[in-house]
Parts: C-alpha cells; structure tokens; sequence
C-alpha cells in the first residue's frame, strides 16, 4: 500500500466533506492556477493564430519560394526564363512541396478619369491556385485562365485601390506601362479582393500571363519565374534547399541562371516582427507561472502548519521526513490538478468561442486582420498542462524542507 497517497487521500476526502482552515487558501490557490493556465492558453492560441493568418496572407502573395532568373533586380521588371526547366518535374517530387506555378509581374499605372495610382500587374497562369483569393473575395469573382493564346483581359483588385479610384465590379479602365515604346492596356475588372494587409493590398493587381508576355514581348514559354508551396511552414529553410539542390549548381555558359528565395528572405521585416512576438508570451507565461506557483507555495505552507500535529505524530511512529513530504505532494497535486481542470475549462472555451463566434474584431489597419485569431493545438495545450504541473511542483519541494524542521515533540504539544 501506499502510504503517503493513503494518508493524503483521507485528507482530502475529509477536507472536502468537513470544515478547514486551509480550505479558502486551497480554493484561492486553485483560482489562480486556474486563472494562470486559462491566460496562457489564450495567449499561445492568439499568438500562434495570429502569425499563422499573417504568414497566410503574405505567402497567399508571394508563395514560399520563388525562382527566378538571376539576373532580375528587386524591381518588378524581370528577366524572362523559359517555363519548360527540367528541374520543375522533380521539384515537384520532393516530398513537402504542395504545388508549383508560373508568374510575371510588371510595374503599371492605373488612369481613371480623376485619379491615378501606380500598382504592380502579376500575370498568372492556367496552374494558379485560387484558394486563397477566393476566399478572400468581397465583390464579383476570380476569373479563369486559358491557354488559348488570347489572353483575358479581365483582372481582380483589392478593394483598397477600388475605393482610392472610385471603380466597382464590371468597370474598366487604362493601365499605363512606362517603357520603350510607352504602352497601355485596358482591363475589366472581374472580381474585388481583401486581405487586411496594406501594404499588399494598395500595390496587387492579378492578370492573365500573356497580358505581360504581350506587353514584353516575350515568347509563349517565356514567364518571370516559378512559386512554389509547400505543405509545412516550419520546414521552409530545409524545403528552400531541397529546391536549390533540384536545380543544381552547374552553370553553363549558354544556360540561364537561376536564383532561389524565400518568404522570408523576401520580407524579413514582417517575419522578424512575427517572431519578436513570442517574447510577448513567454513573458506572460512566465508571470503566470509566478503568481500561480506563490499561491500553491502559499497554499501548501497552511497545509503544513494545519497538520503540525499529525506530522509529529506520523514522525514518533516512525515515518521519514520524505514519506511525510509526499502526503503534501500529493495533496498539492491534487489541488493542481482541480486547477488545471478549469482552467483548460476556461481558457480552451473562451478560445473556442472567440473561434467560432469572432466576437472581440480588431482594426485590420493596425494589426492586419479583422478579428482575434486563435490556433487551439492539443501539442500545446498538453504542453502547457505538462510544463505547468511540473514548474509549481518543483516550486513545492521548497516550502516541503519545512517538515524537516518539526520535531514530535513541540508537535503534538502544539495547538
């Protein structure tokens, strides 16, 4: 038999069933662990829903990884390479790769009759995934891509330019393209995106491929590059690899040369910011920890001073003082244990709720999305439950080194 777990069991019981001192200290303890985790499970699942959503919008623009030729500049003018490489079929072997497109893009400007407003033409082609952009959809809809040689003239903006220049869904209207000879070209507008990022939204306007092939004068199996997906964010860096080395580092001198970036690498300052974030919440976590190890300890040592007399009789008839310190163990185990129990109550609901409701919004102009996000994960709450119980536990053993310090004999005698 365990003999420890007995004797805390019986305590337990018999505090549950009668009056205690110690009771209203247990229930605040709980409150607080309960409290604690519920704050930190809200505050992973808005972090981790929150980077997800903007690293969504930002790929949703730009893929994980392009390639592209390597004598294009940062501008949005390129150099044209040819869309039959010899590398796209096994890049699209390499197991984590989702998907493999073409593109072009092209710097223009859009007239109306009152305003103007420089913008970036992207061409896409018959392979271009419209999950994101359909989804994203306020107004009117995506428009479809044919290879029959005569391009498509329809085009989708974001609402963003649709409100500086006053055009709605069905309108149409000249782009200007500064070059040698100066061109322009007329579009309709087919569908109205929105994404929340600015900075995305005012510059994006999305065409069909041979739109900037005509205008270039490039061949029919001439693009700006190829993007790539893939399936997990977190192997971005390994899979950006994998892509260059399925390219080879063989250059010829009549071969184009190509050159492979990321995300990452393309915006490093919004990821950069993404990642300051996560001192945000191991600070909050840490604080929790804090305020919620404290009450236990404080919890515990009224334990302890309750059952004086019961230590020094359990230590006459013999018990060590490590037999004596697992009863309390166990007793502050089960108090963490009730307060974890709510406070994944709490925490995991008001996220499901926020999930399923969306009911606190935020100002898409400052954070970039309309609502709270959440990402709920079982890794993290496990893990948050885990690293909770373990951190107040070892919290514990301290105030536990009392018991060494009473002596049966001043303990039974105490009152």
């Amino acid at each position: 038999m365990n003999l420890p777990y007995f004797i805390a069991h019986r305590l337990i019981r018999g505090r549950r069933e009668g009056t205690s001192f110690s009771r209203p200290i247990n229930v605040i303890a709980i409150i607080g662990i309960a409290m604690g985790l519920a704050v930190m499970i809200l505050a992973v699942a808005i972090l981790t829903g929150f980077k997800q959503q903007i690293r969504e919008k930002v790929v949703g623009f730009g893929s994980h990884i392009q390639i592209m030729n390597f004598d294009s500049n940062t501008s949005f003018e390129t150099a044209p390479i040819s869309d039959t490489q010899k590398f796209i079929p096994l890049i699209k072997q390499i197991p984590g790769i989702a998907h493999v497109e073409v593109f072009a893009t092209k710097a223009g400007i859009i007239r109306t009759d009152e305003d103007i407003q420089g913008v970036v033409l992207k061409g896409i082609g018959s392979d271009f995934d419209w999950k994101y952009f359909s989804t994203n959809m306020v107004n009117g809809s995506v428009f479809t891509v044919a290879d029959t040689g005569h391009p498509d003239d329809r085009v989708i903006i974001s609402k963003k330019i649709a409100n500086m220049l006053r055009l709605k869904t069905g309108d149409t209207f000249a782009m200007l393209f500064i070059q040698d000879p100066p061109r322009m070209r007329k579009f309709t507008i087919s569908g109205i995106y929105e994404t929340s990022l600015e900075e995305f939204d005012k510059m994006y306007v999305y065409c069909d491929i041979g739109q900037i092939k005509r205008l270039n004068g490039w061949k029919n199996d001439q693009v700006s590059g190829f993007e790539v997906f893939i399936k997990d964010f977190r192997k971005l860096d390994e899979m950006t690899s994998a892509v260059r080395d399925a390219i080879g580092y063989k250059i010829e001198e009549e071969d184009a040369k190509f050159k492979v970036t990321n995300i990452r690498m393309k915006y490093p300052q919004i990821f950069d910011w993404l990642n300051f974030q996560d001192i945000n919440v191991i600070i909050i976590i840490l604080l929790m920890l804090i305020v919620a190890g404290f009450n236990m300890i404080s919890g515990l040592l009224i334990l302890i001073l309750e059952k004086t007399n019961m230590i020094g009789v359990l230590k006459s008839l013999g018990a060590e003082d490590n037999t004596i310190r697992r009863v309390f163990l166990y007793q502050a185990a089960y108090l963490i244990g009730k307060g974890l129990f709510w406070g994944n109550l709490i925490g995991i609901g008001l996220a499901y709720l926020q999930l399923k409701t969306s009911v606190i919004t935020l100002d898409p102009s400052s954070y970039y999305i309309k609502t709270v996000p959440v990402n709920l994960e079982l890794s993290h709450i496990l893990l948050l439950n885990a690293g909770t119980m373990a951190a107040i536990i070892l919290m514990l053993l301290v105030p536990t080194q009392l018991i060494s310090r009473i002596t049966p004999v001043k303990a039974i005698r105490y009152d």
